[in-house]
């Protein structure tokens, strides 16, 4: 299993790749095909390095230690983020922390983050789309329409009694 942290050195690649020698243990790097893109999205496919101290780094023990506490850290992040989403708060926002947390030790939860950023930045540009606003503030309206009409009717059929005007029975 890859957690992106692995104690093993592949100086030459990394050193090629950094334009310098490594100062810590870095994951080995993945063998690039000879259509392998270039630019930016090279720079995105590097390996997943952990955030821990090199003097954690330094002893495996210690260093699963840390891996162990920041899971801990994140799932605990991410629990209060889920229960903030039927309770007062920023459940996504708690959430999307979590994830960067588990992002700063694991290459898996790095490439779920990555993904997660392309897709609301799509969503984002997307609903910038003049016909996509249109649609949403007339379904809006609608929604509004609806929703007034249904409220004016209860009123109208039962009248507003508040609570407390209300008579004992």
């Amino acid at each position: 299993m890859n957690t992106g942290s692995d104690r093993e050195t592949n100086e030459s690649a990394a050193g090629a790749a950094a334009g310098s020698a490594p100062t810590g243990p870095t994951a080995p790097t993945a063998p690039t095909a000879p259509d392998a893109p270039t630019g930016e999205t090279a720079a995105e496919e590097a390996p997943h390095v952990s955030k821990a101290p090199a003097f954690i780094k330094a002893r495996r023990s210690l260093h699963l230690s840390w891996q162990v506490g920041v899971f801990v850290v994140g799932l605990a992040v991410i629990g209060a983020g889920v229960a903030m989403l039927v309770l007062p708060g920023p459940g996504w926002v708690a959430i999307f922390a979590g994830l960067a947390i588990w992002a700063t030790e694991f290459a898996w939860a790095h490439l779920v983050l990555r993904w997660t950023k392309r897709k609301v930045t799509e969503a984002a540009q997307k609903a910038l789309d003049p016909k996509v606003r249109r649609r949403n503030i007339i379904l809006t309206s609608a929604g509004l329409v609806i929703a007034g009409a249904l409220v004016g009717f209860y009123l109208w059929k039962y009248g507003l009694v508040l609570p407390w005007d209300i008579k004992d029975q």
